[in-house]
This record gives structure tokens, sequence and C-alpha cells, in this order.
């Protein structure tokens, strides 16, 4: 059974840092009754880039890249569209990389849901998991096997005292997202600032929009959710898989992962079609 694709009712805009470049970015999401989602870069004449998985990168977030142009740091965003079902949008900015605002989704969540969603009279389809499948490299895998709902469960195991082992399972729909996914924000220890930067990445990091631990704990406490590290690890696996671009029917395991297991788990299944069904 199929649903109906959606839009927001007005625009919305925001306004931030990314958290790499360093640079002030404004972002508006647009009305669109295209039916798809487009990023439009104002400040390069308006390129358009259209999330795809065979233009999609992974480096410290996810990337999406067409010819000379790019977006980072889409992920906090698509996750949020993907789980407000708004699949038809254009996504104006004037930088090179999504604001990271919090460090979380839940400031997009709740100004979209503010300026409300209205549908459109175009079908969107399922993608449906018909065979297991598993990519693993090492200790990390990514798996998925047929399911009815969508669901997610993810391990993460960091030799941290503050993290430690932390796993977490859920069916993924719209409130479980706003209430138990949407407010974890992202995070980062302080040994691995100044190499980061020294690359040009976590340029406009800070203590405002990431948890952040030196060796003992927690530097800027206290935290949202107990377990809010694999939390955040599942709403940036959620905005990877939004890339496929059709809601989902499917258990997805992730351990040990992260944006790069993500993009090879979404190949794989792209790759071999028999795994899936578009219904």
């Amino acid at each position: 059974m199929s649903q109906r694709k959606a839009t927001v009712a007005e625009e919305v805009h925001f306004s931030g840092i990314g958290v790499h470049s360093g640079a002030k970015v404004e972002l508006s999401v647009m009305p669109s009754n295209s039916g798809k989602i487009a990023f439009c870069l104002a400040h390069r004449d308006h390129a358009t880039i259209r999330p795809d998985p065979q233009h999609m990168e992974a480096m410290f977030g996810s990337i999406l890249r067409q010819g000379e142009n790019r977006v980072l740091t889409v992920e906090h965003l698509m996750a949020t569209l993907f789980a407000l079902g708004v699949d038809s949008v254009d996504i104006v900015l004037n930088g090179d990389e999504v604001p990271i605002l919090d460090g979380s989704a839940l400031p997009f969540a709740e100004a979209i849901q503010k300026c409300g969603i209205r549908p459109l009279n175009t079908e969107k389809p399922f993608l449906k998991i018909l065979k297991s499948f598993v990519v693993q490299e090492g200790d990390i895998s990514v798996s998925a096997e047929p399911d009815d709902l969508f669901r997610i469960s993810y391990t993460i195991d960091y030799a941290h005292p503050a993290i430690g082992t932390q796993n977490l399972e859920l069916v993924v729909n719209t409130e479980s997202f706003i209430t138990e996914i949407a407010p974890a924000r992202t995070f980062g220890f302080l040994k691995d600032v100044a190499a980061m930067r020294a690359q040009g990445l976590s340029l406009g990091g800070s203590l405002s929009n990431a948890v952040v631990l030196d060796e003992k704990g927690i530097i800027n406490g206290p935290l949202r959710y107990e377990d809010e590290f694999v939390r955040h690890k599942i709403l940036d696996f959620i905005g990877d898989l939004s890339i496929l671009g059709y809601p989902l029917k499917g258990s997805f395991r992730a351990h040990k992962a992260g944006h790069s297991a993500h993009l090879k788990a979404i190949q794989f299944l792209l790759d071999n079609p028999a795994h899936y069904c578009i219904q």
C-alpha cells in the first residue's frame, strides 16, 4: 500500500554554522510540487543537487556531490524530512554545508511540524526488504532482514567511561523519531579536535552544538538521554538510509558502524535488487 508524497505548507528558515566549515549558513526549506528533494546552492548560481546514493560520500558526516558542487552534513535534515514524511521540497542554502544548529535534529523537526505538512496527489511506494543480507568488515557490520515495519537496532562500543557499550532497538515512525531520536546530539572527543581542524574539519564545532568528551567524562553535560550516543547514531543511520528515496519496510541492524558502513550497505542493496522490491 502506498502513501502520498508531501511537502511543507510554507517556507521554513534556519540559520547557523556548518560544524565542519565553520561558515555561517542561511537555509530555507521551500514547498515544492515536484515530488522530489533538491538542494539548491544559491551561492553557486543555484546549482541543484538531488539526494542520490550514487553521488553520496561519507567523511565525518554525509556528503552529497554533483560535479564540482557538494553539500556537507545533510544527515540530520534528511532524517527529519524522512521521518516526517516530507519528500517534495527545495532546500535553498547559501553555503556548502547544512547548519548544525544544536547538534541534533530537533530544531529541524519542531520548525517543520510547526509550519505544517501538505500532502500531494502523487503516491509514493515503499522499499521492502525481501532477503536478508549483511555487509561486514572486521567487527563493523550493517545488516537487514524482512520486516513489515521499519525497525533499527544499533550497537556502539567505545572504550570510554561515559559511553561503553550501548544498544537500542526501536520501530522508526514520526512519533518515535520526535521523542526518542531527534533530540540526540552529535558527539566528539576533545583529543581529536586538533587533528580534525588541521584537516579543515570541525571548524564550527563547539560546546553548544555537540556533546564533547575528554578522557574522563563529559565536559558539557547533562545528557538528554542516558544513552544519547547510540540514539544519535540511529539518527545518522536514518538520515543515510533516507537517501534511498522511499519509506522503508525492513529490520536494519548496525554494529559499531558509522556513515561509511551505512553507505556500503546502501550500495550493496542497490547492487543486489533481488534483496528488495518497490511496492
